[in-house]
Parts: structure tokens; sequence; C-alpha cells
């Protein structure tokens, strides 16, 4: 629609059209947009377990073990007061979670391996793109997003 609209221009196409009832276009593999327009970028993504996981590289931040059950831990329990927002949740085990339960991590003797913070908006197209086509690398690089 960007390019059909002028805003942007086709830097690399497919092999194959891209085809309707009545015509056949060029199939757009990447697109490069001739003006930026600002948009308000999203403050809090919603936290998914996948998301949380995969910011904390699939291991337990108390224990830094990758194996067993993952689980989501608040640093300061919800009972305590703490909330639901990417600077006070982190992936444990579930014996680390277990251990912790609802208290404070000087109470529970437990340190964070590092402070959670909101994940890279590059982290949500990895989750939703895990396979970054090969010719897209090049772009990526550029932003320091090439798949891992």
């Amino acid at each position: 629609m960007l390019v059909h609209k002028g805003k942007a221009e086709v830097v690399e196409e497919l092999d194959r059209p891209l085809c309707s009832a009545t015509a056949r276009f060029p199939w757009p593999h990447v697109i490069r947009l001739l003006s930026y327009v600002r948009v308000p970028r999203i403050v809090q993504r919603k936290i998914s377990r996948r998301a949380l996981f995969a910011r904390d590289g699939w291991r337990c931040v108390y224990c830094g073990t990758a194996s067993g059950r993952l689980t989501l831990d608040h640093v300061i329990p919800r009972s305590r007061g703490g909330e639901s927002v990417w600077e006070n949740v982190v992936t444990s085990c579930a014996p680390c979670n277990l251990r912790k339960g609802n208290r404070l991590l000087h109470e529970a003797q437990m340190e964070l391996s590092h402070p959670p913070r909101p994940p890279a908006p590059v982290l949500f197209i990895r989750l939703a793109a895990p396979k970054v086509p090969q010719r897209w690398e090049q772009y990526l690089a550029a932003f320091g997003a090439a798949a891992a």
C-alpha cells in the first residue's frame, strides 16, 4: 500500500509476482520509506511469558539455570504492591520462584543477575519472525537488528 501510494519505493523484489484476480504486480521483498513519518511509540508493550523469557535469555535470573520449568516472578511481589511491568518481572526457575515466595530479594537473600528493563523493540521482531530472510540481514545489520 505504501508503494502504491508513492510513500515508499521497492528496493528488492521476490522472484515471483504478486497476483490479483485481474493484475500482476512486482512482489516487494524490501521497501524503503521515501519520507519518515513519526509515529508515537507504544510506551508499554504487553508482557508475555515468551517475550519475558526471551528478554532474559531463557535463563533464571537468580541461579542462571536454563533447565527445568521457567516461570514469571515479580521482583517486588504483587502482594507487597509490586506491579506487572517490565521493570518488576523476571524469568525464574520453579525452585527459585518457590524459594523467594512473596518476599523481597534481601529477605530471601537472593540477587538478580541483571536488573529488569523493557526489552528492545527488535526482540518482538525476532519473536514474530524467528527466521529472518537472508536478503534482509544487510538492511537490519545497520540497526543492530540482524538475526542472531
